[in-house]
């Protein structure tokens, strides 16, 4: 925790002030009432008295004090909040080396049930995109709040040559940002964009690099199960993610070993590139996974839906401590007047 107004603090030293004040107003209390009476009537008014919960209002009316002191120095919390729009694009690798059978029933249909079980565990106003990539990257579902339509992209997929890891990131930014100009033909396999002549300079807005990691408003899921192969470097194309504050969250899936697979008369061992999707999800303050079974991929996935929709930030709460202190206040006001008939 921290404080926008830390010198403020100085001002709980007069808590012990106020409790050195209550006790000499009971002391002269006592002296006020052996003067004013008997001592034997005295005594017998005082063993008769509220006892203990004469102090208790005093003490619930320190501690608000102490509270509402300690508010308006206005602490900040990093706190995790809900997050009220967020834009997850799935980008899934679909390249050859995916009918591996490292991971059951093999890479492709296990990396299938586990994205369409995460899909569902999101709640329904988180909108999701997927783009498939292998040797070009395609969107194959635009982002949108229909769990059905993503789950009917995702069952889709037919599997290609090539593996371009950073064609996948770069069309996945080109769908979070339509208005950054980033040019997409060489990432798609598209000559030209609809209606503009080739190599004309799209019309957009100009683009301000940001923080890495402060959009908290999308992120990119990336699972792959290899080396790139094709396509642009995917470093570069993280320091774009990076630029707009984007996280891409890597996924190795396979085993560490690799498996040699064989396809229309050619073989070839594929593995994994972990270093690079470790890069990857550091350049963007991501975070990387490894997943080498089915069972480690859905955990994969369910931890990551947890932390899909909520964000951790740095907050004021001076609002939280002033209403506990308001709290506070209110109810040693409310046990005065119950015990005693009065606030006092």
């Amino acid at each position: 925790m921290t404080f926008q107004w830390p010198t403020l603090l100085w001002s709980l030293i007069l808590l012990p002030l106020l409790v050195l004040l209550y006790l000499w107003v009971l002391k002269r209390r006592r002296r006020t009432t052996v003067r004013l009476a008997s001592l034997g009537v005295a005594k017998a008014a005082l063993g008769k008295g509220p006892g203990w919960r004469r102090h208790v209002p005093p003490l619930l009316l320190l501690l608000a004090l102490a509270t509402l002191l300690f508010a308006t120095a206005r602490p900040t919390a990093v706190i995790s909040l809900p997050l009220a729009d967020r834009t997850i694009i799935l980008a899934m690798d679909v390249s050859g080396s995916m009918r591996a059978e490292d991971v059951k029933p093999n890479r492709l249909v296990a990396s299938q049930e586990a994205a369409k079980t995460f899909v569902n565990n999101l709640p329904r106003e988180v909108r999701i995109g997927v783009v498939s990539f292998a040797g070009t990257a395609a969107v194959v579902q635009a982002p949108t709040t229909s769990r059905e339509d993503v789950i009917a992209a995702i069952d889709r997929f037919q599997l290609q040559r090539g593996t371009a890891t950073g064609s996948g990131v770069i069309l996945s930014l080109a769908t979070l940002f339509p208005d950054h100009g980033i040019e997409i033909q060489h990432v798609t396999g598209q000559r030209n964009f609809p209606g503009r002549p080739l190599g004309e300079p799209k019309d957009e807005k100009k683009f301000t690099p940001v923080p890495p990691g402060s959009y908290n408003s999308a992120a990119i899921i990336m699972l792959t199960d290899g080396q790139r192969t094709t396509g642009p470097d995917p470093l570069d194309a993280a320091k774009m993610a990076a630029e707009r504050g984007v996280r891409v969250f890597t996924v190795g899936v396979g085993t560490k070993e690799g498996e040699n697979i064989g396809f229309e008369g050619w073989s070839m061992r594929v593995r994994l590139d972990e270093e690079t999707l470790k890069n990857i999800s550091v350049l963007t303050h991501g975070e990387y996974f490894f997943a080498g079974t089915a069972a480690d991929l859905m955990k994969v996935y369910e931890g990551l839906s947890s932390r899909m929709v909520v964000e951790r930030k740095e907050t004021e709460i001076t609002a939280l401590f002033a209403a506990l202190g308001a709290l506070l206040a209110v109810l040693a006001a409310g046990l005065s007047v119950w015990w005693f008939g009065r606030v006092a």
